[in-house]
């Protein structure tokens, strides 16, 4: 007999006034757990294929960064290294021989001795957000390949990236993987909750599966303890995936803003007569015999040229892993650190062209907090802070998700009343929950929930969806139940 059942065991001369007292409505976790239930339940059994699709894609991507290396190893390495690298001006020259048809936007020096130099081009004819990459020996300027990509994905990874974000299915798909971000935190918070809060006979059962166990109990020490180890870098993936999701993403960066978070960048925009001789352009400011200025037109500006603009990024401790941005109109060149492996190098300087004077710097280590909190999220759910090691991290979380998914399933299974029906599933925890909640958790609950739900809205949207299924079955239970009763009259 359980606790709960001898509590209402009542003996023949009981006393009347006892027996009559009320029973006190349950408070705290006691209250809570009902209700985490019956949600756990349904967001599990409704929103797991999503997960189970998010970390399977999830597992390609992760898989994509060392595939690409082999695939991709002619593009990506030298034959040869050589004694010393040729200028990148002469790379680049190579660079247009070999694709006359583009347009060099940038050029991304190789970030050790034996990688190429990428050559970014745009190129008539590519899909929106593709460039074309000429890849070259910086030893012997030889063209080692072309490949089109989209920024420093290759075209393997470019395509996993894709799928993981929306299936393939372009601004669509994208609702499947918001959805899973907007949810995996809910499910994988309140799944602690409860793996913590359920009583057990041994304080090791809390981290690690019973062994022991038989059924369904085995199947759920399996799914407790994974949860626990897994939960945190899910939390950390469901919140870095909402970053640059459609809506709950736009809401963050405003909030981001808002807060004085927002990552900056370099100003490479060129002042006015920049590029003259010391003492100002001659005809700037030029005033006619009425008294009005004339503004004369600018004279073509020098240009120090590729290596020279290097050479000034590197003097002013822009060293790492470089990336340059070819000069616009109106603007300078544009060198920034890319190397995001810990300790990160992502500072930034802008250098005029006419004389390779700074005209504007970045440091990484200037940048808002929120601001670097953001960069580290998303760089850990891209699997680059920690290289190969956060890339096995986010695989291993990938199995998790699937792992904890099955188990689930299997559970729901397992709950079957096998006795009264011949083919059923488990029930979820009985209606009435949120009715057993003390006013002062249910309405910061209440609160609560409507501002995650509209800061987060396919979260709010699902969660209404959810409950408004919830109820009419609940309507169409009750019914029957008053049909059975009537018959049975």
């Amino acid at each position: 007999m359980s606790l709960d059942e001898a509590q209402d065991v009542r003996t023949p001369d009981a006393d009347p006034d006892t027996t009559a007292i009320p029973k006190r409505r349950p408070g705290g976790w006691a209250a809570l757990r009902p209700l985490l239930l019956r949600m756990h339940f349904y967001a599990g059994l409704l929103i797991a294929p999503l997960l189970f699709l998010a970390a399977a894609t999830g597992l390609l991507y992760a898989g994509s960064w060392q595939a690409e290396k082999i695939l991709y190893s002619d593009e990506l390495t030298v034959s040869r290294v050589g004694d010393g690298a040729l200028p990148l001006s002469a790379q680049v020259e190579a660079a247009k021989g070999a694709a006359p048809e583009g347009e060099v936007v940038s050029v991304w020096p190789g970030p050790d001795a034996e990688a190429t130099t990428r050559v970014i081009m745009e190129k008539p004819g590519l899909p929106e957000g593709e460039t074309l990459t000429v890849f070259v020996d910086p030893y012997t300027a030889e063209v080692r390949g072309q490949l089109a990509t989209s920024g420093d994905a290759l075209p393997l990874r470019a395509w996993l990236s894709e799928f993981h974000a929306n299936l393939q299915l372009g601004e669509f798909g994208r609702n499947y993987s918001e959805m899973a971000a907007s949810w995996m935190w809910i499910v994988a918070l309140g799944g602690l909750a409860l793996w913590i809060g359920r009583r057990r006979k041994r304080r090791a059962g809390l981290v690690l599966p019973d062994r022991t166990a038989t059924g369904r109990r085995r199947t759920l020490s399996w799914h407790g303890a994974v949860g626990l180890w897994s939960v945190a870098g899910l939390v950390v993936l469901s919140a870095t995936g909402l970053t640059w999701s459609k809506y709950a993403g736009e809401n963050i960066g405003q909030l981001q803003d808002r807060l004085g978070g927002a990552t900056p960048s370099v100003s490479a925009k060129l002042k006015p007569g920049a590029g003259a001789a010391d003492g100002g352009d001659e005809h700037a400011g030029h005033v006619m015999p009425d008294g009005t200025q004339m503004d004369m037109p600018m004279p073509p500006t020098a240009d120090i040229g590729l290596d020279k603009a290097v050479a000034a990024a590197r003097a002013a401790g822009v060293t790492e892993e470089l990336r340059i941005t070819l000069p616009a109109k109106g603007k300078g060149y544009v060198v920034k650190e890319q190397d995001k492996q810990v300790p990160v190098h992502l500072d930034a300087v802008a250098i005029d062209p006419a004389d390779g004077k700074v005209i504007d710097e970045l440091r990484f280590a200037d940048y808002p907090l929120l601001a670097k909190m953001t960069r580290f999220g998303i760089d850990l759910h891209m699997g680059k802070t920690f290289g190969l090691v956060n890339q096995i991290a986010l695989a291993a979380l990938a199995v998790a998700v699937m792992f904890l998914v099955f188990w689930g399933y299997r559970m729901w299974w397992l709950r079957r009343p096998t006795k009264d029906r011949g083919l059923s599933v488990g029930r979820a925890q009985p209606r009435g929950a949120w009715r057993k909640l003390p006013v002062t958790v249910l309405l910061p609950l209440v609160a609560v929930t409507a501002v995650v739900g509209w800061f987060v809205p396919l979260l709010g949207i699902s969660l209404v969806a959810l409950l408004v299924i919830d109820v009419a079955l609940g309507f169409v239970a009750a019914r029957r139940g008053r049909a059975a009763v009537a018959a049975a009259e």
